[in-house]
């Protein structure tokens, strides 16, 4: 209750609200940040949608899980411009999402892999599969309780 009290009188220096967290994070502007956040991750639902298109042509399926991959990386890329690189490398690699960030990773990678060099396209309709339900595994770890 007395944490409440401080946060609520604006007497408490442990947390920064979410602005100062994010103009501390970087030496770019905040509406640089914000233009970039917005580029990467419009960037990332075009490249997801374009995926999801080119899936139905002849041998789309590689083509899928190329964009589709990128789409992802490029989302996940805007939030490094909230937060700053470095913030945000720190933060997938907490304890309590390590195991989100690794599973994620790896299905990013074997999504290429086998799409790409292993020639599987089962493969990788599955791992896009699992790509879809590892970032939404990853982004859940960022709400408290939500895992």
């Amino acid at each position: 209750m007395e944490k409440l009290r401080r946060v609520l009188s604006g007497q408490d220096d442990e947390e920064q609200g979410l602005t100062a967290q994010v103009l501390d994070a970087s030496s770019l502007s905040f509406n640089t940040r914000l233009k970039w956040f917005a580029i990467c991750f419009v960037c990332g639902i075009f490249f997801s949608v374009l995926g999801t298109g080119l899936l139905w042509l002849p041998g789309g399926i590689k083509l899928f899980a190329v964009f589709y991959t990128l789409g992802n990386m490029a989302a996940l890329a805007s939030t490094c411009f909230l937060m700053g690189p470095m913030k945000q490398l720190k933060k997938m690699f907490e304890t309590t999402r390590l195991l989100a960030t690794v599973i994620m990773l790896l299905c990013l990678v074997f999504t290429l892999c086998s799409a790409l060099w292993w020639h599987k396209r089962g493969l990788a309709l599955l791992f896009c599969v699992l790509q879809f339900l590892s970032m939404t595994w990853y982004s859940l770890s960022y709400i408290p309780y939500a895992r």
